[in-house]
């Protein structure tokens, strides 16, 4: 029977990858991951335990990803696992949260192969790591959201933004207006990680790797 594990990288830094997500990639006979431009940010991380493995990039179009996309990456990862062996797909992060790894899960799982995840480090969470924000305390209501929605911020003692490019002033307008402070973090856990506080310098920024964390003024 054949096999394929989801593994989360963690934010970026080699040194911060599980010793079990390593041990799965130093055994696995075909690597996995999602195509950007020839590149991608999780390859990087997991360069040196990869060897001359088989790599197969799988292409995602950016911004408008249907369902037979998803239905191709699973056809083509059925296809590349050798029966009996096992691949590895990586995501960024943990390929639990906001991950293509779940849409493509969903379709193997009807069939004939075997699924396990191994968590990685969130990037949200290397942010608050790196920042000194909690993410939550005791009796916390905490909002992780890839978009932007003033509306959900009603309940929310804390929160984790993960996708920045949008409406970046109107996100920080609506952060103030609704008592929060908030730091913008980008390129966590690397050597060009960088932790802004300045309202201007966050709008200027245009890093895609970056998040914004924040707390309701007042908690701890």
């Amino acid at each position: 029977m054949k096999k394929l594990y989801g593994i989360g990288t963690g934010p970026g830094a080699a040194d911060l990858l599980t010793l079990r997500a390593v041990n799965v990639i130093k055994d696995a006979k075909v690597i996995f991951a999602p195509n950007n431009k020839g590149k991608n940010m999780a390859l990087d991380t997991v360069e040196e335990y990869i060897g001359d493995k088989k790599v197969v990039l799988i292409d995602f179009p950016m911004g408008s990803v249907e369902a037979e996309d998803y239905i191709n990456a699973a056809n083509i990862i059925h296809e590349e696992i050798p029966e009996g062996e096992y691949g590895a797909f990586l995501t960024i992060g943990d390929s639990m949260i906001y991950s293509t790894f779940i849409y493509i899960m969903d379709l193997l799982n009807q069939r004939d192969i075997e699924i396990e995840v191994v968590p990685g480090i969130p990037s949200f969470v290397a942010a608050a790591a790196a920042s000194k924000v909690p993410l939550t305390v005791k009796g916390d209501n905490f909002l992780l959201i890839d978009e932007f929605d003033n509306s959900l911020l009603d309940k929310a003692d804390s929160f984790a933004l993960l996708k920045t490019l949008g409406a970046k002033e109107d996100t920080l307008d609506e952060l103030e207006r609704n008592d929060f402070s908030y730091k913008y973090v980008k390129r966590v856990s690397l050597e060009n990680e960088e932790i802004l506080e300045n309202k201007e310098e966050i709008i200027q920024d245009r890093d895609y790797i970056s998040l914004i964390l924040g707390r309701r003024k007042g908690e701890k």
